[in-house]
């Protein structure tokens, strides 16, 4: 693998991981939200999904975000009968986000954006040796 094509398929993981964060940092930033109108559905939950992307360029096979989905799953509701959003029996429905599961999901995210980020270092300082052997 050549220099090019090593440093398209690090930035295309560097892209993906951005925009992973994205979402995990909307996802958090609404966890407290709830619905604008009186038994209204809340913020819903959304996920990133990746798939593999050959670039036709060089041929190296890279990530791209496919969808960015909203999760499905259903939301808690809690009893707040004072709550503009509550339903005509108090319930107040929250976000379906998990502030745990959204850290969790943030570490492995920056976790992966750093393994791109010295994937693209190491091919910089090969080359930077290869030249100062030229000389």
């Amino acid at each position: 693998m050549d220099l090019d094509t090593s440093l398209r398929v690090s930035a295309s993981g560097l892209k993906a991981q951005a925009m992973r964060m994205r979402v995990i940092a909307e996802n958090l930033a609404n966890a407290d939200s709830v619905a604008s109108t009186a038994g209204g559905d809340p913020y819903r939950r959304k996920v990133a999904s990746f798939r593999t992307a050959v670039d036709r360029v060089t041929g190296a096979t890279g990530v791209k975000v496919q969808t960015i989905d909203t999760d499905k799953t259903a939301f808690t509701r809690s009893y707040q009968p004072g709550n503009p959003a509550a339903d005509a029996t108090g319930y107040v429905l929250t976000p379906n986000v998990n502030t745990l599961v959204e850290a969790a999901d943030m570490k492995a995210a920056q976790r992966s954006y750093e393994a791109n980020l010295n994937a693209i270092e190491a091919a910089k300082g090969l080359t930077m040796r290869t030249i100062d052997l030229l000389k």
